[in-house]
């Protein structure tokens, strides 16, 4: 048998080497008629590259098929191009919105996402937290409820020189990131629950570390005041934003002997509870008993009946957060805090309140 090659299988694998061989900066620059130096600006994003020119070399990029290796990136920048996100939140329906929002932000610039649960209450979240920006070098954290808040961890990140950026936010603890009126919010779902007739309104509390749950308690509060309601300390219940924390809080109001027309929910998981034991009762939302929430995530939408809640953008706010946390990551100082809209979301789940 022979073992000589034929001219045409031995070019068919030199075309082979070729259509697998990687694109290079160098390719990129050649193309499109500008500097090595300038690729890499524009592929980081980074100011002083005219729109014409970052057009041109995105449109070359695309066309090779261009991927500049991660190592490669950090030598030229002297960055991981990795940042972090810290969670330790029961509700998977608001991590979810965040982490999409968040990884929106990253793809578009080039970044990569390294997610990270903590337990916010543990006594070593610092060391824990130290050691992971140590060893994956990471170029900023992005911090979600209720770590926002921790005052230690947010010092010791200051010592490290590690920028962060936080997703609401105490008002001390603002420096980057994105908030939402929710005392504002709250006061607006107390003004429709009270158009509907309801007199006695109830509040399931999120968890007593997170800044929102203290936000909406004093929503709550002010709505009834400028309702004209009386606060009434037995009608608010303790929840840990979690589906069970709402079904356990919504039982004990049921138990009372006046129990509520309408429940507020301090997020949309806790009134997935309230309307599950509502009607294991046997009584009807809404024709028995109002139920709203907050947030507007997922379960708002796939629950009956359909849930009446405050709209905040959580998918844009992860964005938004990201977005400005890479700001800060190339100049420090230039990220800043993004304020963004709430609205009223009423659907199914709230109406009139029922007669005695």
């Amino acid at each position: 048998m022979s073992t000589t090659r034929g001219a045409g299988e031995a070019a068919s694998e030199a075309a082979g080497r070729i259509r697998v061989a990687r694109v290079r900066i160098e390719d990129v620059a050649e193309q499109a008629g500008v500097s090595m130096k300038t690729v890499s600006r524009v592929l980081n994003n980074e100011p002083n590259v005219s729109v014409r020119t970052r057009t041109l070399v995105e449109a070359v990029v695309e066309e090779l098929r261009y991927r500049p290796l991660p190592s490669a990136r950090v030598l030229a920048g002297r960055r991981s191009y990795l940042v972090a996100m810290l969670f330790d939140n029961p509700s998977s329906n608001y991590l979810m919105e965040i982490e999409m929002g968040v990884l929106d932000a990253c793809q578009a610039q080039h970044y990569n996402l390294m997610l990270a649960p903590l337990v916010y209450d543990a006594n070593d979240i610092i060391d824990k937290v130290e050691a992971l920006v140590m060893q994956a070098q990471l170029d900023g954290v992005i911090l979600t409820p209720p770590i926002t808040d921790d005052v230690a961890l947010l010092r010791r990140l200051e010592e490290l020189g590690i920028p962060y950026s936080s997703i609401s936010a105490k008002e001390q603890n603002r420096h980057v990131g994105v908030v939402v009126d929710e005392h504002g919010a709250v006061c607006a779902m107390m003004a429709h629950l009270a158009s509907l007739g309801h007199r006695r309104i109830a509040h399931i509390r999120g968890h007593a570390a997170h800044g929102a749950s203290a936000w909406r308690l004093a929503g709550y509060r002010e709505g009834l005041r400028r309702a004209g309601l009386r606060y009434d300390a037995r009608l608010v219940v303790d929840g840990e934003f979690s589906y069970q924390s709402g079904y356990a809080a919504t039982n004990a109001l049921l138990d009372l002997d006046d129990r509520p027309t309408a429940i507020f929910a301090a997020n949309d998981d806790m009134a997935a509870g309230a309307i599950c034991a509502i009607c294991e009762r046997g009584l009807s939302v809404p024709g028995d008993i109002s139920v709203c929430g907050f947030d507007d995530t997922p379960i708002a939408h796939q629950i009956y009946p359909a849930l009446t809640t405050v709209r905040q953008p959580t998918r844009e706010m992860g964005r938004l957060a990201a977005t400005e946390l890479l700001k800060e990551v190339r100049e420090l100082g230039s990220g800043g805090i993004v304020d963004v809209a709430y609205a009223l979301q009423l659907r199914r789940s709230t109406g009139p309140a029922a007669r005695d």
